[in-house]
């Protein structure tokens, strides 16, 4: 099969071995791979898979069950997206059985594609760590981002007003458009963000930087939820804040998860989350496509950080 690889610091769709499908395990016909931030830190050499994933890049994808190992109750021909530690950005992917969903009613598989990372990462953090409750205000930084766009809907669909954090005036529109009560570009005054707040939850892709700021805007009993650092990995904060507001900061990563976890996770989602798709409430928020040929171009549109919404690739569009 073909896959996409990271190499020195460019990717390359080279030959690699076709996977084995074992016990509870399907094999997925490609139809399109989402395009993550953790991508782009592989390729440049900077986040290795962890130990047994594969190589290939690609954290979700979507497409078409071809093959389905015993204990599986997926059936060939299904039409899924799926939650991968590696391997998503190739002609087929093996996964777990378990960390596999339907592609929801009224939504195209290349749509579905950028379904799985986001929705699981703002289900997690924001609704099972941070244990967000009805009415809770939140904070998105990178609010513009596809995990910032899964989070507004979320939040908007159980009742949590949220603000966000973004990059230009028209990406803080976009966030509106989509339920954001407000918020602020980077650029400007990030301080006036407490005008907004005092916030329950936080959910943070920056660190460093917007440490401190984050101890300001949070409310007493407040959640700071760190799930990237692309603000640096290093801060200065006033301890006093953390105890006198009985902050929890809570670092959190998917991807090196074990299995049982993200099975028990994705059991969540289709129970509280994909029935939203139905309803209407949430949608995709597909930013661009790119053909696999041109995955250079996608790499380099995320990492433009002028991206609203996700970005996908199409590895074979004669299933979509």
């Amino acid at each position: 099969m073909k896959a996409l690889q990271g190499v020195e610091g460019q990717v390359a769709w080279v030959e690699e071995p076709s996977p084995t499908c074992d016990v509870g395990q399907v094999r997925i016909r490609v139809a399109a791979a989402g395009l993550n931030r953790a991508d782009l830190l592989q390729k440049a050499g900077l986040y290795p898979p962890p130990p047994g994933a594969s190589q290939v890049l690609g954290l979700e994808c979507s497409g078409v069950i071809s093959e389905v190992g015993a204990g599986s109750s997926w059936q060939v021909g299904d039409r899924v997206c799926a939650l991968l530690a590696g391997g998503g950005m190739a002609e087929e992917v093996v996964v777990d059985g378990r960390h596999v969903l339907p592609v929801p009613e009224g939504v195209s598989l290349v749509e579905a594609a950028a379904l799985p990372e986001v929705y699981a990462t703002v289900w997690l953090n924001v609704f099972q760590l941070a244990a967000l409750k009805p009415g809770e205000k939140v904070l998105l930084h990178a609010g513009a981002s596809g995990i910032g766009s899964a989070a507004i809907q979320l939040c908007k669909a159980f009742g949590n007003p949220c603000w966000v954090s973004v990059g230009s005036a028209e990406r803080l529109r976009y966030c509106e458009a989509l339920g954001a009560q407000g918020g602020v570009v980077r650029s400007g005054d990030l301080d006036s963000l407490r005008d907004f707040g005092p916030f329950d939850v936080i959910l943070d892709p920056v660190g460093g930087n917007y440490a401190a700021l984050n101890l300001k805007l949070l409310a007493q009993d407040g959640r700071w939820v760190l799930i990237g650092l692309m603000g640096g990995r290093e801060a200065n904060l006033d301890l006093a804040q953390v105890l006198a507001k009985r902050v929890q900061l809570l670092g959190s990563t998917l991807r090196s998860r074990d299995d049982q976890f993200k099975a028990d996770l994705f059991s969540d989602l289709s129970q509280h989350v994909w029935p939203l798709f139905a309803e209407g409430r949430l949608k995709p928020q597909l930013a661009r496509t790119f053909a696999i040929k041109d995955a250079e171009a996608a790499f380099a549109e995320l990492a433009s950080n002028t991206v609203a919404g996700k970005v996908v690739l199409v590895i074979d569009d004669s299933l979509s």
